[in-house]
């Protein structure tokens, strides 16, 4: 522990944001970040509580309280060592993790200021790459086994780092130009800058991973090529089937999946020119973001960048309860009170308990959509509840739509004994974190059976 008293006497301070008036005109990330001495200072409240439900909470069993002690202490290499025991890709998480480990703090339950995790995560990872403790390995004992991970996101990248540890020879085959997933094209840059997945992958090619780029693999070919191809193949492409919305209209131009605003915008700034046809844009328009969660967030600060008229998102669910705590999810587990994102700080307008039943338009065209406000009701039969009109529908003036509202878990056919299935693929849609944790499991599986 750094301070016994730390946590009494030094209240938490997070880096925050750029200000919006700056952060709205680029995509750089928008989160800041604390100084050397601040840094240790948050790392310092970390109480190193006997039962550490921050590791209980985080699926990659980070020991938060070992790593924060070495922060304190100024011994960054070995806060590096500690934190890379358990998390492949630090500088992954410590951007865009929601921080169950967080929620899960016993300060948190203490006074709401949980020790600032996440950002120790990343510091911590950044001054190892900056100080040079991150170098390639090169003593891999390589075992003459062979395994092909399909899908280099969070999953994929995870399983193939541990199998190519492991001393397997690991080919990754990914259908788009480059590595990353939705880490690359569903994450906007102004939360995870693209240079840092390039350092990564940089970083495990020379450590011996094979990328295949553009190399779309079907179910077929799994089966009756790479699994014998391969001593094992890994499954981790995600969840590639976003929930739709079917009702009159859906063929308007201007209404569109959330993920083609986000990959294409990011495809964009990686360098990749789309003819005007082709462009998906909120540049001088109202924009309508169906679904509450962190993708409609994204689309809202993607669209503020392109310059929007106005952004306004919507949800079929209530208004989350406010403040800190969750009546019906108490400490320590996640309470699904309402989330603020940066995106939302920079302008939004926010309505729960509305259904969205047509998309209007002239000459094909998106001019708004009718909605209607509603009620849920407790079904006297138990199960879901009831949903019920509330007052008359009314029209939102769009001239953009974005669905975003989660993703469907995919089905997968039969397969051969050698091939494993992890992250999203396996589990549906989920966090980053999880994602990761699910690959590292894999790859365990994977080199029990090869065994």
């Amino acid at each position: 522990m750094g301070n016994p008293k730390a946590f009494l006497e030094i209240h938490r301070q997070e880096a925050g944001y750029r200000p919006i008036h700056d952060r709205i005109h680029d995509f750089g990330e928008v989160e800041q970040t604390l100084n050397t001495h601040q840094r240790r200072e948050q790392a310092s409240r970390c109480m190193d509580c006997g039962v550490p439900f921050c590791h209980w909470a985080c699926p990659l069993g980070n020991k938060a309280p070992e790593w924060n002690d070495a922060l304190y202490k100024g011994d960054w290499e070995l806060a590096y060592r500690l934190l890379s025991s358990t998390n492949p890709f630090p500088e992954f998480t410590g951007r865009i993790c929601p921080a169950l480990c967080e929620k899960a703090c016993v300060l948190n339950r203490f006074n709401h200021e949980p020790t600032t995790n996440r950002e120790d995560e990343a510091a911590i990872i950044e001054a190892a790459f900056r100080e040079g403790y991150i170098q390639p390995r090169t003593d891999i004992k390589r075992n003459g086994k062979k395994v092909a991970v399909i899908g280099a996101g969070p999953a994929g990248l995870a399983a193939a780092n541990d199998l190519n540890l492991m001393g397997y020879n690991v080919t990754v085959f990914e259908k788009n130009e480059a590595v990353g997933g939705l880490l690359r094209y569903g994450i906007p840059n102004f939360k995870l800058n693209k240079a840092i997945i390039d350092r990564r992958i940089t970083l495990l090619e020379q450590e011996g991973i094979e990328f295949r780029y553009s190399v779309a693999v079907e179910y077929a070919a799994v089966s009756q090529q790479l699994s014998q191809q391969y001593d094992a193949v890994v499954l981790a492409t995600g969840t590639p089937t976003a929930r739709d919305l079917k009702i009159p209209g859906r063929e308007l131009k201007g209404v569109h999946f959330a993920l083609e605003l986000l990959s294409q915008q990011n495809r964009v700034l990686a360098g990749q020119v789309f003819s005007d046809d082709e462009r998906i844009t909120a540049k001088n328009k109202n924009v309508l973001v169906i679904g509450g969660g962190d993708t409609g967030s994204d689309c809202i600060g993607t669209a503020h960048r392109q310059g929007c008229k106005s952004v306004t998102q919507i949800e079929i669910m209530p208004r989350p309860v406010e403040g800190p705590e969750d009546p019906q999810n108490p400490w320590p587990n996640w309470p699904r009170t309402l989330k603020t994102t940066s995106s939302h700080e920079e302008g939004c307008t926010r309505r729960w308990n509305i259904n969205t039943l047509e998309f209007l338009g002239e000459n094909g065209r998106l001019t708004g959509v009718r909605v209607q406000e509603i009620d849920w009701q407790k079904n006297p039969q138990g199960g879901r509840p009831i949903m019920v009109e509330k007052g008359q529908p009314e029209i939102i003036k769009a001239e953009l739509v974005l669905l975003a509202m989660g993703f469907l878990k995919p089905e997968h056919p039969q397969l051969p004994e050698n091939v494993f299935v992890c992250g999203d693929a396996a589990n549906g849609a989920s966090l980053v974190v999880r994602a990761m944790a699910s690959g590292r499991e894999t790859a365990q599986k994977v080199n029990t059976y090869l065994k």
